[in-house]
């Protein structure tokens, strides 16, 4: 049985060789301005947090289903996917499941080498990879899981009737200041970063398909008078985890995964500050028309055009900002629902359509001139994932996994392989980024 084993492990070695590694096949940045392999790199992405969990052989895993989306990604021009690095704890009902860290300083192997599946298909198929790290909110576990663990408290699950979400917010914030959540983060990252890819034999430091290490999925300082008294501790520790990150690994660029203005409370001087440090590459920053009320799925007539001029001048914000910084700027999240609020794959996107088209153009031209905005990845890439029931959308273990989290409706956001006007936009513009280089 050991012999059969060792022979199979030869045999995927064989199947994902080594790919050849370069300065150049690493994304690079040159002024406000992403290159790869001598040429500028634009892309248009999608978030696909769960391609982990896909990858992994483990509840929920389905490599044969991953390598289908990867495929259909790759046919409709898609170059870059963000994905989920980390997952933590066991003990919510609305977080990932199977998580790569039950316990602290505990990893389940069949959840990383998930993760070297699917970064081996990926580079097999010429697409990059943004992992993010950590989670200011509670679908991974994420830092709130971190603080709970370390001072030994109740995670105050904000999908509970007894916690709001500014205490979850704010219990979230506590972890930039535990020491022994921090140690555990850290050791976590050392480890993900030191890692060698099972299936190419190649370390994750130096794996081309790599495009960028990001800080965390949304990190804010905190909510309230205590997350603006919180900001200085929020940039030592952007400033800190980059130069802990740069110090292991050379080649790949680093993101804080900020969500921009929003992410900061609305300072701008806070955002230039933690974007300015010399470990920080490029800047992202996140556009959810929904969720900050600016758009009503049930009154698109009155709220859609309101939308998208809110939307504009956001985008039009971060790309002053990105200027004066002077570095690459990337639209890494946003999305909208279904007409009429539906989860049901066979609801119409009328207005989305029209939302992804107006995001896509506006890219695409300031890239086209010059300009930082470079990069998009909307939310998110449901493919073959349907929800259970679009009547009772909350995720369940042994459900399909689609590109809305745990705490989410199943089915708000996600594009789904059956969204057909919406896949032809994407994959013009797709075309229209691609043609860039």
């Amino acid at each position: 049985m050991r012999k059969f084993l060792v022979t199979l492990g030869l045999l995927g070695l064989l199947a994902f060789p080594n790919f050849a590694q370069t300065p150049d096949s690493f994304v690079k940045v040159q002024g406000p301005a992403f290159h790869l392999n001598g040429h500028r790199f634009c892309f248009l992405g999608t978030n696909m947090w769960y391609g982990i969990n896909l990858g992994a052989l483990a509840e929920g895993g389905n490599r044969a289903r991953l390598m289908r989306e990867l495929d259909h990604l790759k046919k409709i021009g898609i170059t870059n996917l963000r994905i989920m690095g980390a997952s933590e704890g066991i003990g919510q009902p609305n977080t990932v499941r199977p998580p790569i860290q039950p316990e602290p300083g505990v990893y389940d192997e069949r959840l990383l080498k998930g993760l070297d599946f699917l970064l081996a298909e990926m580079g097999k198929r010429e697409m990059k990879a943004v992992i993010f790290l950590n989670n200011y909110w509670i679908w991974t576990g994420g830092m709130a899981q971190y603080v709970a663990w370390a001072v030994k408290q109740p995670l105050p699950n904000p999908f509970v009737s007894s916690y709001t979400w500014p205490q979850f917010m704010n219990f979230s914030a506590r972890f930039y200041s535990e020491t022994q959540a921090e140690k555990w983060f850290e050791q976590y990252v050392r480890t993900l970063i030191l890692r060698k890819n099972t299936f190419t034999g190649v370390a994750y430091k130096d794996d081309p398909t790599i495009m960028s290490w990001q800080l965390a999925n949304e990190p804010r300082p905190g909510q309230g008078e205590q997350g603006r008294e919180n900001f200085p501790v929020f940039e030592k520790w952007i400033h800190h985890v980059a130069a802990f990150i740069r110090s292991l690994d050379k080649n790949h660029l680093i993101s804080t995964g900020n969500e921009g203005l929003v992410g900061c409370m609305g300072d701008s001087a806070l955002f230039l500050k933690i974007n300015n440090d010399a470990n920080i590459d490029y800047i992202t920053f996140h556009l959810w028309a929904f969720n900050w009320n600016w758009y009503d799925p049930q009154k698109p007539q009155k709220t859609f055009d309101s939308t998208l001029i809110k939307a504009s001048e956001y985008l039009q914000r971060h790309i002053r900002l990105a200027q004066k910084a002077g570095k690459p700027l990337v639209l890494e999240e946003f999305g909208l629902p279904r007409d009429g609020h539906s989860y049901s794959p066979q609801a119409t996107t009328h207005y989305r359509d029209r939302y992804y088209r107006k995001i896509f153009e506006w890219v695409w031209q300031n890239a086209r001139a010059g300009g930082p905005l470079v990069g998009s990845n909307f939310w998110a890439w449901g493919g073959e994932g349907r929800p259970r029931d679009p009547q009772h959308p909350q995720w369940r273990m042994g459900d399909p996994f689609t590109g809305d989290p745990p705490q989410e409706p199943q089915g708000l956001n996600s594009v789904f392989d059956s969204d057909f006007s919406t896949l032809k936009i994407i994959g013009r513009y797709a075309k229209h980024m691609n043609a860039l280089r």
